[in-house]
């Protein structure tokens, strides 16, 4: 895992997800962006453009802010990008090589019973990048235990695993695979190949009508230190994405960093 991205918001959490970032970039030799986008228009009856302006105070921003972190360790670049916020980021990630986006789950909602927000709920459903989200005020320490919830092991794209194989070979991480037959089920979905198997320690089997219900069932008794679930049309958040916005109430697992995977078939 060569380079992270961090896209920052106005949250009251946001100094606390950067160090989370900074303390998980220098564990992995990572570089890391920190940046934010900005829409671009014009000023009402003007027709003065204050792209520039804007511009120059996210970035002013955004060195502020890293200010406040301890770096040690990490190369850190700051950058600002304007255009829309699925669009942008998805270039974004392009031209700077991200392996990884880490996520607050709300990086502008003040909501207390939102766990994910809008932005991060756009990025999290419209994009097809590998995301960490992190849950508010959670305090960088080791990935031992992780549950990975699947309702098809099914991969037609090995290295959409890349993410998930780095995280648990830098902590000696014990994976355990939570397989939910959901309505959806097809034969062959439980066929786990030797690129996962090699990283499973134990297989549970589980019968629900979603992954997530799957989930909620099964969480407590694994107390994982990190979710992985997988972003498909048909995936983890199915239930949840009916909206970008996602609340607290109908995510238990808002205690924990949720590793989003890219589709893997």
């Amino acid at each position: 895992m060569k380079s992270i991205l961090v896209p920052v918001g106005s949250s009251k959490n946001a100094e606390s997800h950067l160090q989370y970032a900074v303390d998980f970039a220098r564990t992995f030799g990572a570089k890391l962006y920190v940046v934010q986008i900005y829409n671009v228009y014009t000023k009402a009856g003007t027709m003065i453009k204050v792209d520039h302006i804007l511009e120059r105070e996210s970035l002013s921003f955004l060195q502020e802010h890293v200010a406040k972190i301890d770096t040690k360790g990490v190369e850190v670049v700051v950058k600002t990008f304007k255009g829309k916020l699925v669009d942008t980021i998805e270039l974004a990630c392009e031209a700077l090589d991200v392996d990884l986006i880490l996520l607050e789950p709300r990086t502008n909602s003040i909501k207390d019973e939102v766990y994910l927000g809008k932005t991060s709920g756009k990025i999290i459903k419209q994009t097809n990048i590998p995301a960490l989200i992190v849950p508010e005020g959670y305090t960088y320490r080791p990935i031992i235990y992780i549950l990975m919830a699947l309702k098809s092991a099914q991969i037609k794209k090995p290295e959409a695993l890349q993410p998930l194989k780095e995280i648990k070979n830098q902590f000696k991480s014990i994976v355990n695979l939570l397989l939910v037959k959901t309505t959806f089920y097809n034969e062959g979905d439980f066929t786990v190949n030797e690129d996962l198997a090699s990283m499973i320690t134990k297989t549970t089997y589980s019968e629900n009508p979603t992954t997530f219900q799957g989930v909620l069932e099964h969480h407590q008794a694994n107390k994982p230190d990190l979710l992985c679930v997988v972003r498909r049309k048909r995936g983890f958040f199915t239930k949840l994405w009916e909206s970008n916005t996602i609340l607290k109430k109908d995510f238990h697992s808002s205690s924990l960093p949720v590793l989003v995977l890219s589709g893997l078939k």
